[in-house]
């Protein structure tokens, strides 16, 4: 009987991460290095109070465009991990619209609207929404000179999904009826609502920035960081531990 309690106990059936390792998900940066920083802060003051073997921060994408500081916040993560921790970062679809833009002046008609124009300014390019091909092709090649190599080669390397235990992570969702491993990557870091209307059972939590909420947006199947950070000063971070859940906030 007492073997039989074990199976049927439903703490031992709830999503946990692998024991002796925290996760810290840290929501859409979107240029606010200011909140980032205090985050970081606050990360390393809540695991100082843990015991844990692993501790790991995955950043969940959108860290350019819309807020002031985008170059100082890709700066910040090519830094490297907090000391003693791991760090994961992920691709947002804003990054991959920044590259699109590198290759070709006809992404931005679309990147500048959606906030790439505060983007270029912190690598010191200035154009505005509307501007002409030819303009978006000028302030394209002027892009390219700016961008600093290692910053290119860190947009370039990043991960698109990460796994802990039960729980995996990605930008913006998955597709419903479609295995984790055969996802495509478009729909990593642009799907909205055919994931988050779904009831589906993933085969894992899934974790997401990308869908702006007021609170955290937690639901059986996923949750939902992206509080706004660059407009609200509400930048959510997802804290894991075991089977435990709590959240961080600026």
């Amino acid at each position: 009987m007492e073997s039989l309690g074990r199976i049927f106990d439903p703490a031992m059936q709830r999503p946990r991460v692998p024991a002796g390792h925290i996760v810290y998900a840290v929501g859409d940066l979107h240029g606010r290095i200011d909140l980032m920083e205090r985050m970081q802060a606050m990360i390393l003051a809540d695991a100082a109070k843990r015991q844990a073997e692993k501790r790991t921060i995955v950043y969940l994408g959108d860290y350019v465009d819309r807020g002031p500081a985008s170059k100082g916040v890709v700066a910040k993560l090519l830094e490297g991990p907090l000391d003693g921790f791991e760090q994961v970062c992920l691709m947002g679809n804003h990054e991959s619209w920044m590259l699109d833009f590198l290759d070709d002046a006809k992404a931005g008609a679309g990147w500048l609207m959606n906030g790439g124009d505060a983007t270029l300014a912190s690598y010191g390019v200035r154009v505005r929404p509307g501007a002409r091909l030819a303009q978006l092709e000028a302030a394209r090649q002027a892009f390219a000179k700016a961008l600093p190599a290692d910053h290119k080669a860190f947009l370039e390397d990043l991960s698109l999904m990460w796994r802990a235990g039960d729980y995996i992570f990605v930008h913006a969702g998955v597709r419903p009826g479609v295995p984790l491993g055969d996802q495509d990557p478009q729909d990593l870091i642009w799907i909205r609502d055919e994931f988050l209307w779904s009831e589906a059972d993933f085969g894992a939590i899934i974790v997401h920035g990308h869908t702006i909420s007021r609170h955290p947006d937690e639901q059986e199947n996923r949750i939902g960081v992206d509080t706004g950070a660059f407009a609200t000063g509400r930048l959510t971070c997802l804290c894991l531990e075991g089977v435990d859940r709590r959240f961080l906030q600026t």
